[in-house]
């Protein structure tokens, strides 16, 4: 048998068992030398088929279609009619300077004024999948700094609750350098914390996620311990416009990055553009209202797509 004929049947063998072996996913990372994947399934994969494997390394999954009927599409492309706005200052749905606009089927957030766009539903056990690009503007105190967003989950009370402007909640931070940041903004209580597993040498006093470290609990209970910082965050990071490490996962300014947040139970994982870059366990509270933060940069977001996990039986 010649060699040719030798690789088209293996090629055969490898889609009908992987049948999204040549998908272009799998054939970057096979272009790619420094990019690694694994198929270790976690105690989340169910029927959509989610695997994941230590940090640093790419994801394999098989996801369920955009149009699957479990999957919520938050944003439709339209219209914002499954969220509300908050604005600090204003208050609920008065939104004078069109921070929050759709155009061209994304959702354009301005950044010009402080506040979110958030759920009128609470959820809890979900994959999210969120699709986000910078714009160029920043503005106020942010002007000429690290453009900044975050998407806030297990968002609970009162708008604007936590200094006028948020909601309680575990914050999955976006922004330049940093986008994979846990942020708990809790309520000075133990209602609010998460759990990660961290290195031993913190980065100007913040710990830094490791898998495999030693645990280390975060909240806004009479600690000064309140972010853990993504895993390969530079440590000569700058709070400067367009900062990137010469590593950086999150994509250049002005392209698509795909930002995943799974919400199950007591854990909360972070995938950046196929990454892991951070996981808690231990998280509190487990449900709640999403926020998707407007703070001083323009951003943009053509998906917001929310898939229902099942809760593992105990």
């Amino acid at each position: 048998m010649g060699l040719l004929k030798r690789i088209t049947i293996i090629m055969i063998f490898m889609w009908l068992l992987f049948p999204n072996f040549l998908q272009p996913e799998a054939l970057s990372a096979i272009k790619n030398p420094h990019s690694s994947s694994c198929t270790i399934p976690d105690s989340s994969a169910n029927s959509n088929g989610i695997y994941f494997c230590m940090a640093g390394k790419n994801i394999k999954r098989h996801e369920q279609c955009e149009d699957d009927a479990k999957t919520i599409h938050l944003f439709n492309g339209r219209d914002m009619n499954n969220f509300y706005v908050f604005l600090q200052n204003r208050g609920k749905n008065n939104d004078p300077n069109k921070v929050f606009t759709v155009r061209d089927k994304m959702i354009r957030i301005s950044g010009e004024e402080y506040g979110y766009l958030a759920t009128k539903e609470i959820y809890e056990n979900y994959h999210l999948i969120a699709e986000f690009k910078w714009g160029e503007q920043t503005f106020g105190s942010r002007r000429g700094r690290a453009r900044d967003s975050g998407i806030l989950l297990n968002s609970v009370g009162e708008d604007g609750a936590a200094g006028g402007v948020w909601m309680h909640s575990i914050e999955a931070q976006i922004i330049e350098g940093g986008t994979g940041d846990f942020i708990v903004i809790g309520d000075e209580t133990d209602n609010f914390f998460v759990t990660c597993p961290v290195a031993d040498e913190r980065t100007r006093g913040f710990y830094n996620y490791q898998p495999g470290g030693k645990d280390a609990t975060i909240c806004a209970a009479g600690q000064d311990d309140w972010r853990i910082n993504r895993w390969s965050r530079d440590p000569n990071w700058e709070d400067i416009k367009g900062f990137r490490d010469k590593d950086e996962i999150e994509k250049p300014t002005g392209q698509w990055n795909r930002f995943e947040c799974i919400v199950k139970g007591q854990t909360i994982k972070i995938i950046l553009n196929g990454v892991l870059v951070n996981e808690c366990t231990n998280v509190k509270p487990q449900r709640g209202k999403i926020q998707i933060q407007s703070e001083g940069a323009e951003v943009f977001f053509r998906r917001l797509d929310l898939i229902p996990l099942q809760q593992s039986s105990k």
